[in-house]
């Protein structure tokens, strides 16, 4: 099964460009067809790895994202990209917490609670996405970045509220405070551990498993950072940054062979980190498609659609209220930011947060959390289908206005394209044959016992209408 998973999520990565359809959605149906549908997984016990898997998967798609980020382009594009995050944030919270309270008769502080897990978009979508599409840099920086900041609202502002029984003094007040106080402190220790590591990177980098090193750094600094009450989060989404723009602005690091070996080293870093995170992000989105609780979308549809409606129409006010702080960005842009809205890790691990400590009052979270991680996504996708005919049309337009000069060569790459395309379609064919015969061959050594249920008895009627 773990061999199956690794593959789907290898080719589902993989064919993003022609179905414009997230990895993460079809990860999470898989999920669904395993657990909910199939009932081939042990639900109860992989409920309880669903924490340490998410916070595990955050790190590394954070670390990975900021060893990406290259510091000019960060610091050009900071302010808008804030902006963003905390116009989304309030908008989206606010609105879903008068939906919450008006509609299911919560308090106030349980619907400000409902409104933080689910106004923010989530880092292990976005920068797995951007890292697909083909957007323009600023449009990818600015989304970054907001997806950062916007884990980070979330975080701070549910641990808030779960614990403001004992603060005095307005919400507002304690957020803005506890936002600078904890992002001050976790940037402060990032940029110091990120320039030391650095400077050690052309050293490691000549011993085994250098990287399983620089890993454990990162778990250090992130465990660290909250020990100490500020935000892992940035802290080590800061880390990789300095570590991947440190050696550029270090007058002590200028010699040229060094330069090209320091830059050797952060370019292996990347890809082991990038292909961790895509071997913990794969498991723990399916995980999250086995767990779902596909009930909360029969006992609450309208309740769903309004809450997603409120999403969307946050996103709409955000984006038309931020604009004009963003540079380099337009009007194919701002479309691509406007449908970049999906939940996901950070909902889920909030949202599970939130019902452990309220109990039964909120003991609906999990499931709509789920429901709307699986609408935001769909929304992306019809966001990216969009942006692909909007693409293709620009590119139509601009071939129809440029002069005829070049002749096209049709006959012999035309035969090949589709010899080609026969030779693929027969490898898949093959395939999901020898897939079929295996799954054929498996079930039928399995007890009877042990079969699926639901699978048993989809045969067996099958099986009686073919007698």
């Amino acid at each position: 099964m773990v061999g199956g998973l690794l593959v789907v999520a290898f080719l589902a990565n993989r064919v993003f460009r022609l179905t414009r359809i997230p990895d993460v959605v079809v990860l999470m149906a898989l999920g669904l067809l395993l657990g909910p549908v199939l009932g081939l997984v042990n639900v109860e016990k992989l409920s309880r790895a669903t924490n340490l898997l998410g916070t595990l998967a955050i790190i590394l798609v954070l670390f990975e994202g900021g060893l990406e980020l290259d510091l000019r382009d960060t610091l050009h594009h900071f302010p808008g990209s804030l902006l963003l995050a905390f116009l989304a944030f309030l908008f989206s919270g606010g609105l879903v917490a008068l939906l919450v309270s008006k509609g299911l008769g919560l308090s106030l502080t349980s619907g400000l609670l409902v409104g933080a897990v689910l106004g923010c978009t989530s880092s292990t979508v976005v920068l797995p996405v951007l890292q697909q599409m083909q957007t323009e840099e600023p449009v990818k920086v600015t989304l970054m970045l907001e997806a950062s900041w916007g884990d980070v609202m979330a975080v701070l502002t549910v641990g808030l509220i779960l614990g403001s029984k004992g603060q005095s003094g307005p919400l507002a007040v304690s957020l803005a405070h506890g936002f600078l106080l904890q992002v001050g402190v976790a940037l402060l220790f990032a940029v110091a551990v990120g320039v030391l590591w650095s400077r050690l990177l052309h050293v490691l980098s000549e011993q085994r498993f250098w990287q399983v090193l620089t890993f454990s750094i990162v778990l250090v600094l992130y465990a660290g950072m909250e020990a100490l009450g500020a935000n892992g989060l940035i802290a080590v989404l800061g880390f990789g940054l300095t570590l991947s723009n440190f050696p550029g602005i270090d007058p002590g690091l200028g010699f040229r062979h060094l330069i090209t070996t320091v830059a050797e080293s952060q370019q292996a870093l990347l890809t082991f980190h990038s292909e961790l995170a895509f071997l913990v992000r794969t498991f723990f989105f399916v995980l999250i498609g086995a767990v779902a609780q596909l009930a909360t979308f029969r006992e609450h549809p309208l309740f769903i659609a309004a809450i997603l409606a409120a999403l969307f129409l946050a996103r709409w006010l955000a984006v038309l209220a931020s604009r004009w702080s963003w540079r380099g960005i337009g009007a194919e842009g701002r479309d691509a930011i406007l449908w970049m809205l999906p939940r996901g890790l950070i909902t889920v691990v909030l949202a599970i947060e939130a019902t452990e400590a309220r109990g039964s009052e909120l003991s609906f979270l999990p499931g709509l959390a789920f429901a709307i991680i699986l609408a935001t996504n769909l929304l992306l996708v019809f966001g990216s289908l969009r942006g692909r005919r909007t693409a293709l049309a620009g590119a139509e337009a601009g071939a129809t206005s440029a002069a005829p000069a070049v002749s096209v060569v049709a006959g012999g790459q035309a035969a090949t394209v589709a010899a080609d395309h026969r030779r693929w379609f027969l490898d898949a064919v093959l395939l999901a044959l020898l897939a079929l015969a295996g799954g054929v061959l498996w079930y039928g050594n399995q007890p009877v016992a042990s079969r699926p249920p639901r699978v048993e008895k989809w045969i067996h009627s099958h099986l009686h209408r073919w007698k």
